[in-house]
């Protein structure tokens, strides 16, 4: 980005952590009005705190950069006159949030011409923000600085595999690939939110599969992953420039074996 180095951009990514953290934390395990999103019967929980959160951002990062668009799931877009824009998910896993689960996180990626290229993930209950992008991704927590790095010597066999959960996959082929693939993998687990794609990044998780997804809900965790060293595709095996459906991996080689199960519904 013209202008600015990549210090400059880890710092006003964990100024931006900050600012959404005054939203979120306050109203995290405490009383809070919940509504429903989901007109056709099923539940899609937005609070005040992603209201705020989203509000407070887009205010920062319009003062910052106001040539810049920017997108978010709880207002409308704002257009802009540069390539680069902005993506916003306030609070990505409100269901979570509003179960007391720390498993949610604020999300927030930086786009050139619709291609993430900078991206931050801020647990603050937990302490923990990931920040990724231009073949550099870091984890501050606790004062502490580390470079994150996808493991990549899990065979399939042998790989965990996160999902939030197996009723984001529609019945039917969808959720049968994604069955098959969990059969073959060590270890299946649900619930980690975006959490569990910034695990991936830390060599923590081998696999992340979902599906159904808005793109602020992975857009802003492809830099972290893919500076870490993980390959990010949809489910046909081509890079993410929407929502949908997503596989993320540790390595190219678990991506390819991965792939071959989800492929027959792509």
């Amino acid at each position: 980005m013209a202008g600015l180095d990549r210090d400059t951009i880890w710092e006003f990514f964990q100024h931006l952590a900050d600012i959404a953290a005054r939203e979120t934390l306050p109203r995290f395990r405490a009383p809070l009005a919940i509504d429903n999103k989901d007109s056709a019967g099923g539940f899609d929980p937005v609070t005040q705190a992603d209201k705020a959160a989203e509000a407070a951002l887009r205010a920062a990062i319009t003062a910052r950069f106001p040539a810049h668009g920017i997108q978010g799931e709880e207002e409308a877009d704002k257009r802009g006159t540069s390539v680069w824009s902005w993506i916003i998910d306030p609070i990505d896993g409100t269901r979570s949030f509003v179960s007391g689960m720390p498993t949610w996180g604020t999300l927030v990626g930086l786009l050139e011409d619709g291609v993430p290229r900078y991206g931050m993930m801020s647990q603050p209950f937990v302490g923990d923000c990931f920040i990724g992008g231009g073949g550099h991704a870091d984890l501050f927590s606790h004062g502490q600085r580390t470079a994150l790095r996808c493991r990549g010597d899990r065979a399939l066999d042998a790989a965990t595999l996160f999902s939030t959960t197996p009723d984001m996959f529609a019945p039917g082929a969808e959720l049968d690939a994604f069955n098959a693939l969990s059969k073959a993998v060590r270890l299946t687990r649900f619930g980690a939110d975006c959490y569990g794609y910034c695990l991936l990044a830390a060599g923590h998780v081998d696999l992340v599969v979902e599906a159904n997804l808005g793109f602020y809900d992975v857009a802003p965790l492809i830099p972290i992953i893919e500076a870490a060293g993980g390959v990010v595709t949809d489910w046909s095996g081509k890079p993410m420039r929407s929502g949908g459906r997503a596989l993320a991996a540790a390595s190219g080689a678990l991506h390819a074996a991965a792939l071959k199960y989800l492929r027959t519904v792509a």
